[in-house]
């Protein structure tokens, strides 16, 4: 039993619930726990307004609906969450 809870204290946040946003995708928390385990990466805030990078997400996102038909059908998995996020 306390190896479990060792184990999971060691674990990143971005992996756990504390570092994940309730409406989906990552709360800053996560992303920086992200970005320490994985350097030169550089997760951004989601951009909901457009851009580039939300025309990127949603292109990458619409493949993961057809990857996963059960996250699609449900509308509270992350996937549908964070696509409502960036607007999707």
């Amino acid at each position: 039993m306390a190896d479990r809870a060792k184990a999971k204290a060691k674990s990143a946040a971005w992996t756990r619930k504390e570092g994940q946003n309730e409406k989906g995708g990552l709360n800053e928390k996560g992303r920086k726990s992200y970005e320490k385990e994985n350097p030169g990466s550089d997760l951004k805030r989601p951009q909901p307004e457009g851009g580039k990078r939300r025309d990127s997400y949603c292109a990458r996102s619409a493949g993961q609906m057809k990857k996963f038909p059960k996250a699609a059908k449900d509308p509270n998995s992350r996937l549908r969450k964070a696509r409502r996020a960036w607007n999707c």
